[in-house]
């Protein structure tokens, strides 16, 4: 079974995608060992109609008291994301690190200060925007995100999405990307061109290389200064 037909065999409620050029997959993704699997049972995710109904702030109080997946066995705090409430801008990662964990903040650790550097080169300052991730605990030591953990997160980040209603969606790294967009393509074939999320919200969206990358691979800088640049221009046409 391929990713995303494991996705759709959890039920995950998909979004639609296009994409502004045609792509191409890559090979599939190996599929998780049974364990895990049947472990994932034992949690029921929360739906995105159980949120309808709710605002950011009773959303954040849902998300602290989450026991949907195993995660919140380990977490020291979840992590909901911050900024301003109706922003043009939202910045989606993957999951808290453990600066993240420690303080319920997103993006406080050098990849969070790289992160605010970004911004600040296109004219951003960091509460102009919302910073948020795909998951809202931390995997322990910073293992990639379960596939059945990104599905307990989902209602969460799609309602989140729903309420902040951002013009345009930056995507940081190849779990987020992969994740949001529904896509098994690596993260170099994602970037360097505008999709569009959701059905009925149609929210430009941009695949840029996360700032824990650009750490260890600093020569990927410019790359990532292109797919900003992208997204402004875009943005900027949509006015």
């Amino acid at each position: 079974m391929d990713r995303l037909a494991y996705l759709r065999a959890l039920g995950i409620t998909p979004w639609h995608l296009r994409a502004s050029q045609p792509v191409s997959a890559d090979p599939p993704v190996e599929p998780a060992e049974p364990a895990e699997i049947v472990d994932s049972m034992a949690y029921q995710p929360v739906q995105t109609s159980d949120l309808q109904s709710i605002d950011l702030t009773a959303l954040r109080h849902h998300v602290s008291q989450c026991q949907a997946c195993e995660l919140h066995q380990t977490r020291k705090h979840t992590v909901f994301g911050e900024g301003h409430h109706k922003v043009d801008w939202l910045i989606i990662g993957e999951a808290p690190g453990a600066d993240e964990d420690r303080e319920g903040q997103p993006f406080v650790g050098p990849a969070g200060q790289l992160l605010t550097q970004m911004l600040r080169a296109i004219g951003l300052a960091r509460e102009e925007v919302f910073i948020t991730n795909i998951l809202k605990c931390r995997p322990p030591n910073n293992r990639d995100p379960k596939v059945a953990e990104i599905h307990a997160c989902h209602a969460y980040l799609d309602r989140q999405i729903q309420l902040l209603e951002p013009k345009i969606i930056i995507c940081l790294g190849r779990v987020a990307a992969q994740a949001l967009l529904q896509s098994e393509l690596a993260i170099g074939k994602m970037r360097g061109q505008i999709y569009h999320l959701g059905r009925q919200q149609n929210i430009p969206t941009v695949v840029t290389y996360h700032p824990a990358y650009l750490l260890r691979s600093p020569r990927e800088k410019r790359k990532v200064w292109e797919d900003l640049k992208l997204a402004r221009a875009h943005l900027l046409s949509l006015a």
